[in-house]
């Protein structure tokens, strides 16, 4: 991907604005990571202890940070992801984690930081994306960054004809006792659609494992698949479906579903379409995405696997 690009008031290496240094790629070095840590729960409450205790962080997602007297002030993140559309593969670039402490913010750190990685990714990958908040969606066009609004796909089941399988066996996983079984299969996982998915992602799905679903984990052992969910009263949310072959989503479904259960969420892009299925184009300013690209990639209705996001 080529675009004109120049760095503001920053340098490649050893980069200083006013007395902060720029470090990044520092997952093992304990202090810069713990205070990066202690960052990103305070802007984002998520913590990543448990995701690097276990040795899922590796070389793929890396933080660009600035330091003040050794405390992170301020990150952007980039994780290095392989993206299925229309059955391609691409190589994208996927910038998160984007945050600045409350006190360093308005001196254009974010700013720095976001033009650093798009001066150094921008001629090695096919596209480079993130997914936004509605502070910011003004922000990133500034940058080149076009905004495209996903899909939501969902199921109405009095319209379909998938009914409840009451003989099925469905396990709630344990991290701690199933961790084998969940390595087992973020490494070899299946991809589930040629339209949109992402691959060799097991590190980030591991994140999402441990840290974000680690309690809506559950197997359906007669069709040997992992599905991350949460029952809301009458609608189901299905985050992912993670198996090792190719599934059938309504099978998956008629495992899952409860008799209250009368309408299904994918928040993910499936094979197909099934019967009864609704697909809408659903902009969302709490989680908007935004990409970087010499040409179109996306268009039509799609979804990126909320697992997919760093």
């Amino acid at each position: 991907m080529k675009s004109e690009i120049k760095l503001l008031n920053t340098e490649v290496d050893g980069l200083l604005m006013e007395n902060y240094k720029w470090v990044s790629d520092y997952r093992n070095n304990k202090d810069l990571r713990e205070s990066f840590n202690e960052l990103a729960i305070k802007s984002f409450e998520i913590d990543f202890r448990g995701w690097y205790n276990k040795g899922y962080w590796n070389d793929k997602y890396i933080p660009y940070s600035f330091v003040d007297e050794g405390k992170v002030i301020a990150n952007a993140s980039i994780y290095k992801i392989s993206v299925v559309i229309n059955g391609k593969t691409y190589n994208g670039i996927q910038i998160g984690t984007v945050m600045t402490d409350i006190h360093y913010r308005g001196k254009g750190l974010a700013k720095q930081l976001l033009w650093y990685i798009m001066q150094l990714y921008k001629d090695s990958c096919d596209f480079i994306y993130l997914f936004a908040n509605a502070s910011v969606l003004d922000f990133y066009p500034k940058y080149g960054f076009i905004r495209l609004d996903e899909s939501e796909y969902s199921l109405i089941l009095k319209k379909s004809s998938i009914k409840r399988k009451m003989d099925s066996r469905l396990k709630k996983l344990i991290i701690e006792e199933d961790l084998a079984l969940l390595e087992n299969f973020a490494k070899n996982r299946y991809i589930n659609s040629m339209t949109l998915d992402v691959k060799h992602n097991e590190a980030l799905l591991m994140f999402y494992f441990t840290v974000v679903f680690s309690e809506a984990i559950f197997y359906i052992e007669d069709l040997e698949t992992i599905v991350l969910m949460k029952h809301e009263e009458e609608i189901l949310h299905v985050f992912d479906v993670i198996s090792l072959n190719q599934q059938n989503i309504e099978a998956v479904l008629e495992t899952i579903i409860l008799e209250s259960t009368k309408k299904v969420v994918l928040h993910f892009t499936p094979a197909s379409l099934i019967e009864g299925m609704e697909v809408i184009t659903m902009p969302d300013d709490d989680d908007a995405l935004f990409v970087l690209s010499d040409k179109p990639l996306l268009n039509g209705n799609f979804k990126f696997p909320i697992t997919s996001h760093c």
